[in-house]
């Protein structure tokens, strides 16, 4: 099992910011992590003293980075930035995750992989209950993308992105 401390030194979210708390169990195409962090009267994306479930989608996108990073060869510099580009499918089974009492259980499973494009089926789970399910399509390095003008069109023109 991977900690926090492991979890800190592979993703780009930081501090707070950084929801998970380990990495149950991981393979090439599955993640399963746990968080208690819904439960902090401090979480970041907590509004009107209350952390909704579409939350829940973020804990899942660091799920997936978890993933990328342990995927990342051991002679690699370090991982590809990836972004979420798109949500699909997703069911919100509850309204907020801060009432959860329990830990919650984030499975993200990889539906597909190409060079720069990566899709994942994902699920948060606590004390037995699916809590949300979805599908989320990310894309690598995408900040090479947004910036370089031999890729991006875009940018030849002028046209702000």
């Amino acid at each position: 099992m991977l900690d926090r401390a492991w979890i800190l030194n592979h993703i780009p979210h930081q501090g707070s910011m950084c929801l998970l708390n380990s990495v149950v169990h991981w393979d090439g195409e599955r993640i399963v992590c746990s968080a208690s962090s819904h439960r902090s009267t401090d979480n970041p994306l907590r509004s009107r003293d209350q952390l909704g479930a579409a939350c829940g989608i973020e804990y899942a996108a660091q799920a997936m980075a978890v993933h990328g990073a342990l995927r990342t060869p051991c002679d690699a510099h370090r991982p590809r930035a990836g972004f979420l580009v798109s949500v699909r499918g997703t069911t919100l089974h509850i309204p907020r995750l801060d009432k959860l009492e329990t830990d919650i259980d984030i499975v993200a499973k990889c539906l597909s992989n190409s060079n720069n494009n990566i899709l994942y089926q994902f699920s948060l789970h606590s004390d037995g209950l699916l809590l949300i399910e979805g599908r989320a399509a990310v894309v690598l390095n995408a900040d090479r993308i947004m910036y370089d003008k031999d890729i991006n069109p875009a940018l030849q023109s002028g046209e702000s992105v």
